[in-house]
């Protein structure tokens, strides 16, 4: 149970971000910044950290200021994703 515990998708930012990602085709990154109530600076840090793990892919549009970057979660964030709220489910008794 605490063993199928993701700790790359534990940290509660991380966590609502992949929550956000599971449940939409593709998300930007303003999107999350604003509902995540994040700064930029830790917004990219925690999609790098994702990212780096493969459970995020980014697609970046343009270049400059007028550039945008949108996330997708892949299938091994998916897995995962799932894979940890089942442990959680388990661990707090709902499963």
């Amino acid at each position: 149970m605490i063993d199928d515990l993701d700790p790359v998708i534990h940290v509660p930012k991380r966590l609502a971000a992949m929550a956000v990602l599971a449940n939409a085709p593709s998300v930007s990154f303003r999107f999350l910044k604003d509902h995540l109530r994040l700064t930029e600076s830790d917004l990219s840090k925690q999609m790098s950290t994702l990212e780096s793990a493969g459970y995020v892919s980014a697609a970046k549009d343009g270049h400059g200021r007028g550039s945008s970057t949108t996330y997708r979660i892949t299938k091994a964030g998916q897995h995962a994703y799932e894979r940890h709220c089942a442990a959680l489910r388990a661990l707090i008794g709902g499963s």
